[in-house]
């Protein structure tokens, strides 16, 4: 058959029932359409055109394509792309940037039929797109930004600026990520690549008995099929704790069905999927342990041979006995609250490029969150010194914490190097929500009490964290949750006990908010339901509770200045007595990991030509803005004009540039010092010899944090250098639909204000799934379903109006005052909503998902 590509005529010979995504990207190499859901039609980032119709690519088989028209971004006029990526780079609609090249087609198909689009017809043209980043409002405004220029015949400029700190300075590299030119992984060709895929455990907990591939290996175009027993290295990995089985070998058990069994390379990606069905396994099944509560009762199956199923304990008791201060308060509320599973759900799924460099080393392409934690746990694996294994971080479709541990990194480096040859291994959505680490279940008994006069006097908590199969970084969720249990309060006294328990559901860890936001929801609901009883008004009880320099919170730690809760929460007072199905709640997260270990960022900035400098790191940019912080760091300092000097930015193992990984908000604050310290002499020679004498200078600077304190260690309490503050006002109409949330968030130093938007509409649009709908429920440890759909991620029609208020209180250690701002945003925000909805309907809801289709 024959169709035609962005104006040229093709021919196709394959099986007719081929998806147009697949041709037009593995056979063709036109990768601004993505595959976000794997043929599920559901994500919209394979948007294409198709006779001047947006269609989804990755559901269109080619017997539809035939003789007809398929136009891509990169077949638009230079002008129209221009005009369409400007639009989406000014209005801060790109983070990143995965879904933006799909919605940037729908758009211009709406636009070529309607120049002026009213609100309801964009939402209408959205329904069939995710954005799991940016909360729609941004894209919803450049679409009308867009249609506006097409109306007019307008061009849109590009805003100038000094790249000042408090300005909005467009997005690094926002135009091109939205117009699909910067490249994920998965749209990275190398010559002579091979692909492979993973054989997954088909019971949460078996032993495996056999594991006959030979079938699979008749399969023309197979290469190799890799087992356990190939790995040189060691067979397990983890960023805390070695338990994760990199592959689960014969007589050995598998704890959850993400259990790599086998992995095939083979030819082309279809054919390792294909072959990877074929791989018989024999097994002796066992009965799995999938309740939190009965894994750490005597007697219970053990998770782990080597382990008990009690990961680990925080407890901080502080202030008196705390039953006793609660007996002789006046006002006293209990009650048990629960939190559910929660999948990440970034766009893009995990992908890797592994291959040889020479005999003895190897290179990554990896969309990691941590490029250093891949370089440490590959070189264990294959059994190598670290600096034998390089690895390059893309920049990332999303992460949210679901791309800290360890994925197809490992396996995908096993086969290059014992091949010689380059590997890909992309996981397909049904897999990446099989195999990566959720969002902890989390069990919470809360006991809260007050005086008459409206002070919090005990709080009395135990939680329990559902850690799942391996460890992750499940340990620190709870004690994350001990640490925020009393939220943003000042609660004199406090006993509060926190549990991880392993089991074989899916392994859960870092997510967007780490506990925080599971302990808020439930001191928030606690705190409404306590002053009804007692008859105090919900905001001026919040206010007079409420932290504030040198308050004491729940970890012990004195808050030396910076506290901006009160101003928060005095930026939605009028609004909170205007609506009467208004529900209020405060947030408080930790920036940087703390809690005695070591926050630190090196910084390289190189001089490379009189109006080239490049910023080499170590943090990922995962459309949070991070290389956009560097870039305003650098040019506040120096004065360099980013209009006038390309700055580019770059993440890679061989500059040995070493941090951690990307996580707890902590890399806005940790590079933007580490860039302050660098600039004190470039600044320096800069104003003594002029920018143009500087080339080949390399300037290094580093910032870090090592004077934090272990929960309960004695002595002074110092268990993170800087936290962030909010409070968030949720309204729900008449008619029980949640209309709007107003959120007041305390950035220290708004940096940009375009991206300080943009990350607090993304997590109100996040917070707001996961307190109405949003669930990945199991049952006998079995995922329930592998949609997409079945998510219910809350698309741009079901997202409430978002209005964002920027509070300063300047943070002693950030830069120019800032802090964390990418997990706050949904600290407060399922509180808010459940205090909303009983205001509208007199129901208590306790546990999360508070409504699901």
């Amino acid at each position: 058959m024959k169709f035609f590509l962005n104006g040229k005529e093709t021919e196709y010979t394959g099986d007719p029932s081929r998806t147009l995504l697949s041709v037009i990207r593995n056979d063709h190499h036109v990768t601004s359409p993505k595959d976000g859901c794997s043929g599920q039609g559901y994500c919209g980032a394979c948007t294409v055109e198709l006779d001047g119709k947006a269609v989804l690519a990755c559901v269109t088989p080619m017997n539809k394509v035939e003789g007809k028209q398929v136009l891509t971004i990169e077949g638009y006029p230079n002008d129209l792309q221009e005009l369409l990526g400007r639009a989406f780079a000014v209005k801060g609609a790109v983070q990143c940037g995965f879904c933006t090249p799909g919605i940037i087609v729908r758009a211009k198909t709406l636009i070529e039929k309607n120049s002026d689009p009213s609100n309801e017809d964009i939402l209408k043209a959205l329904n069939f797109h995710l954005c799991r980043c940016t909360g729609y409002k941004k894209i919803i405004e450049s679409i009308r930004f867009a249609a506006w220029a097409w109306r007019e015949k307008q061009k849109i400029e590009m805003p100038k600026g000094m790249g000042k700190v408090g300005t909005r300075m467009i997005k690094y590299d926002a135009v091109t990520t939205a117009l699909g030119k910067r490249p994920f992984v998965d749209d990275i060709q190398i010559k002579d690549m091979l692909f492979s895929a993973l054989r997954y455990s088909d019971h949460p907990r078996a032993t495996v008995k056999s594991i006959d591939v030979s079938e699979a290996e008749k399969v023309k175009g197979v290469v190799r099929i890799f087992t356990s027993k190939d790995i040189p290295g060691q067979k397990r990995v983890g960023l805390i704790t070695r338990d994760w089985p990199v592959m689960v070998g014969i007589g050995e058990t598998t704890r959850y069905v993400g259990d790599v069994l086998a992995g095939v390379v083979a030819e082309t990606e279809e054919i390792a999927r294909a072959a990877r069905e074929l791989i018989k396994v024999e097994y002796d099944v066992l009965a799995p342990v999938v309740d939190m509560h009965d894994a750490l009762k005597e007697g219970s199956p053990q998770v782990h041979p080597d382990y008990k199923n009690l990961l680990d304990t925080c407890v901080v008791k502080r202030g008196g006995n705390a039953d006793e201060v609660i007996k002789n308060s006046d006002f006293v509320v209990q009650g048990v609250y629960e939190t559910q599973r929660i999948e990440h759900a970034f766009l893009e799924t995990e992908a890797t490029i592994a291959r040889p460099v020479g005999d003895d080393a190897i290179e990554l392409f990896s969309c990691t969150q941590g490029a250093y934690e891949d370089q440490r746990q590959v070189s264990e694996i294959l059994n190598i010194s670290r600096e034998k294994v390089a690895v390059v971080q893309i920049q990332n479709g999303g992460g949210f914490g679901g791309k800290e541990d360890l994925s197809t990194q490992g396996h995908v480096a096993l086969f290059a190097w014992l091949l010689k040859k380059p590997v890909k291994l992309h996981l397909s959505r049904p897999d990446s929500i099989r195999m990566h680490s959720k969002r902890h279940p989390i069990w919470m008994d809360y006991t809260i009490a007050a005086n008459k006069d409206g002070k919090l006097t005990a709080l009395k908590a135990k939680i329990v964290g559902d850690t799942g199969a391996y460890a992750s970084v499940g340990a620190k969720v709870v004690e994350r949750a001990v640490g925020h249990s009393s939220g943003a309060y000042v609660v004199p006294c406090l006993d509060v006990e926190g549990y991880a328990s392993y089991t074989n559901n899916p392994p859960c860890g870092a997510m967007r908010g780490f506990g925080a936001n599971q302990a808020v929801f439930a001191v928030e609901v606690a705190i409404d339901e306590l002053c009804e009883k007692a008859g105090f008004d919900r905001w001026q009880f919040r206010y007079d509770n409420a932290i504030e320099n040198g308050s004491v919170i729940a970890t012990g730690q004195e808050l030396e200045s910076g506290v901006g809760v009160k101003e928060c929460l005095l930026a939605l007072k009028d609004e909170f007595y205007k609506n009467k199905n208004a529900g209020l709640a405060c947030g408080i997260k930790n920036t940087g990991v703390g809690n005695g270990m070591i926050d630190a960022s090196p910084v390289r900035i190189k001089i490379l030509n009189s109006d080239h400098i490049r910023i080499e790191h170590g943090w990922t940019e995962m459309g949070q803005g991070i290389h956009t912080m560097a870039i305003h760091s650098l040019c506040e300092e120096t004065g360099i004009n980013p209009d006038q000097v390309k700055i580019e930015v770059e993440v890679d193992t061989r500059a040995a540039i070493q941090t951690g990984m990307t996580t707890s908000s902590r890399a806005t604050s940790l590079l933007g010092n580490a860039i302050i310290e660098a600039a004190k002499k470039l600044k320096e020679d800069i104003q003594s010899e002029g920018l143009d004498k500087l080339i080949g200078r390399d300037y290094e600077g580093q910032w870090a944090c090592d004077f934090t304190t272990k929960p309960g260690s004695p002595g002074k309490q110092v268990t993170h250098y800087s936290y962030s503050y909010a409070a968030q006002l949720a309204i729900v109409d008449d008619n029980g639909k949640l209309a709007k949330i107003i959120a007041a968030h305390d950035a220290g130093k708004v940096m940009n204000p375009t991206l300080f938007e943009g990350q607090i509409e993304g997590s109100l649009h996040m917070g707001a799934g996961y307190a109405l709908c949003e669930d990945l429920p199991t049952e006998g440890g079995h995922i329930q379903s592998y949609k997409l759909k079945d998510l219910q991620i809350l698309k741009a029609k079901d997202t409430p109006e978002l209005e964002v208020i920027g509070v300063e209180a300047k943070d002693p250690y950030g830069p120019y005052g800032a802090k964390g701002v990418g997990e706050i945003g949904l600290v407060p925000t399922a509180g808010a909503i459940a205090n909303a909805f009983y205001q509208q309907d007199g129901v208590r809801r306790r546990k999360l998902p508070l409504f699901r289709k």
